[in-house]
């Protein structure tokens, strides 16, 4: 089997086979898309591994906003024996010319998948040896390169597959383990520490988020968001008519503006705005390229809450109008978009002006 797997929150398989479709079509590469709705995975089969490959490596993992985690295909395992599966699993991996440096076993995110994650720490020590031994993978103390992935679907069949570690998310299945601070007023908190961690780099967070910087909030109460800028020595401008914990307020660092965030314009130019108001996803698109066009702020992230349907439409559609404004406006930019594991239906959308 040729073709590439790909993780994605559960109910948006239809948007990430969307998304590689009109990827691999633009990169001249033909196939198709195997996607079961619930299932948290999608798999964009190809006629030879070449293929395949070649999409693996020309199109960059952080341009696909529905996909978590994905690898290249190099063998579907549906009849592994239940007594002996390293033996099974080894010979999935072929004659691959190039050994991975890393083995990562992981299952869909899904309450089945979960049930399968014991069956993935019990064989993982035993089958590292056995993969090590049959020249599939090798040991380094340098950072690893290329991820061998086996991805259980049951307890008799996986997907084994091979990834570009720089070319791939580097946590397994795309998730990464977050720990809910107990300060924080609200959950959301956790959005926007995933996506600070997804779009800036730890350099680019040492210098773009420094103490002293100027952020706006909008649709701010209960100030999940604005804690998280509060933790970087930040002044933040918080907007919203509802309440904000009181602790936030305590720190002499956040004014509470109860206001609505459509209307609320900066007195001076800030650094960043968040947005996380709840509202459709055209309407936060132009609020936010206001704010970048009419000089408010320089920075942005952004959640656009998706429709029932025709959301892989919808955020295109977005995304486009916010590029045309600023390419309008001749100004610099990059923007990236995501949906994060701690998004909802919602994808999660960053700008940084050039």
């Amino acid at each position: 089997m040729h073709g590439l797997f790909l993780h994605c929150r559960p109910g948006f398989e239809s948007e990430c086979a969307s998304e590689i479709q009109a990827r691999a079509a633009a990169l001249d590469v033909s196939g198709y898309c195997k996607a079961k709705t619930g299932a948290a995975y999608a798999v964009f089969v190809t006629t030879d591994g070449a293929d395949a490959e070649k999409l693996h490596l020309s199109l960059p993992f952080t341009e696909l906003i529905f996909t978590r985690q994905w690898f290249r295909i190099l063998a579907l395992a549906n009849d592994l024996q239940i007594t002996d599966r390293i033996s099974g699993l080894v010979a999935a991996c072929g004659t691959d010319s190039q050994r991975a440096d890393e083995l990562v076993l992981e299952t869909a995110d899904t309450n089945e998948g979960k049930e399968l994650q014991a069956l993935c720490r019990k064989i993982e020590r035993p089958l590292r040896s056995a993969l090590i031994s049959a020249v599939h993978l090798q040991q380094t103390d340098t950072h690893p390169t290329r991820r061998l992935h086996v991805c259980f679907m049951s307890t008799t069949a996986a997907y084994v597959g091979i990834a570009d570690c720089v070319n791939s998310s580097p946590y397994p299945m795309g998730i990464p383990r977050l720990r809910f601070p107990g300060g924080a007023p609200s959950r959301s908190t956790l959005k926007l520490e995933e996506a600070l961690l997804t779009f800036l780099s730890p350099d680019e967070r040492a210098s773009e988020l420094r103490s002293g910087m100027r952020a706006v909030d909008l649709g701010a109460a209960p100030g999940g968001w604005t804690w998280q800028l509060l933790q970087r020595g930040m002044q933040v401008i918080a907007v919203d008519n509802g309440a904000m914990a009181p602790a936030l307020l305590e720190s002499g660092l956040v004014e509470h503006r109860r206001e609505d965030g459509f209307h609320f314009r900066p007195e001076t130019p800030v650094d960043w705005m968040v947005c996380d108001i709840v509202e459709q996803p055209i309407r936060i698109a132009e609020l936010a390229s206001r704010w970048l066009c009419d000089g408010w702020c320089r920075r942005t992230v952004f959640n656009l809450k998706l429709p029932m349907k025709k959301r892989y439409q919808e955020v295109m559609l977005c995304l486009e109008r916010v590029e045309q404004h600023l390419t309008q406006a001749g100004l610099g930019y990059r923007l990236a978009c995501k949906q994060l594991y701690h998004d909802r239906e919602e994808v999660t959308v960053f700008v940084s002006l050039q």
